[in-house]
């Protein structure tokens, strides 16, 4: 599979394919492919189709095959970006539950629970999450711009949850309150923040959809 970005803040991703090869995606996300792309819509298993269920994702994927040399695109849903990973043994990968946009047929897309009581209560979106694993490239949705960081063992990044995109595996995640009744209640901050620690990679997002929705809903009630 060979793969080239366009589109600048509303971005597809382009992707040819040889004859047999397979791409994968859940959120009906294709934008358009050439006439020999052949689709088929698949469950995951009772088990993978509840917990999908459970975290407000699709139970079902849309798998696409080249009979013959193919081309398919995938689009994203919010002004940003595409973020390439290349998923490996070894190499996995925890996203916001709403980032994965497409992949390869190699890689493998689970649920990931976040096993701190803490973040579990008051995490947020950051409780349930996205894993990737298995081996090929999958295609990440960014809202806004990308910034990445390498943080070293033990090393932290204090994070309003909205921002965080995802992290390598080797990340630890958990939450902190903010500091002080009248931060909590005047700051504007919220009471929680996300909080990761390394070693590995992180990935933030400038302009999170949620804090586009909550900047925009008081015009909306008001009408003006």
């Amino acid at each position: 599979m060979q793969y080239e970005l366009k589109g600048g803040n509303f971005p597809v991703v382009v992707c040819q394919l040889e004859s047999g090869e397979k791409m994968i995606t859940e959120k009906g996300s294709m934008v358009w492919m050439s006439p020999n792309m052949e689709m088929e819509t698949v469950g995951g298993g009772l088990g993978k189709m509840f917990s999908k269920a459970f975290s407000g994702e699709s139970m079902f994927q849309n798998i696409y095959t080249a009979r013959g040399e193919g081309l398919i695109a995938f689009g994203s849903s919010f002004p940003g970006m595409i973020l390439p990973l290349e998923v490996a043994p070894g190499r996995e990968y925890i996203l916001q539950k709403t980032a994965f946009l497409a992949s390869e047929a190699g890689v493998e897309l689970s649920i990931h629970f976040n096993k701190k009581a803490g973040a579990g209560f008051f995490g947020g979106e950051g409780f349930i999450m996205q894993k990737l694993s298995g081996s090929g490239t999958a295609f990440v949705e960014v809202d806004g711009e990308i910034v990445e960081y390498t943080l070293g063992p033990g090393e932290k990044m204090i994070i309003d949850t909205g921002n965080v995109l995802g992290f390598e595996s080797g990340v630890s995640i958990d939450i902190q309150q903010v500091k002080g009744l009248k931060n909590k209640l005047l700051g504007g901050e919220g009471f929680f923040n996300t909080v990761l620690t390394g070693p590995g990679k992180i990935w933030l997002q400038t302009m999170p959809i949620s804090g586009v929705a909550g900047a925009i809903a008081p015009f909306i009630a008001t009408g003006n």
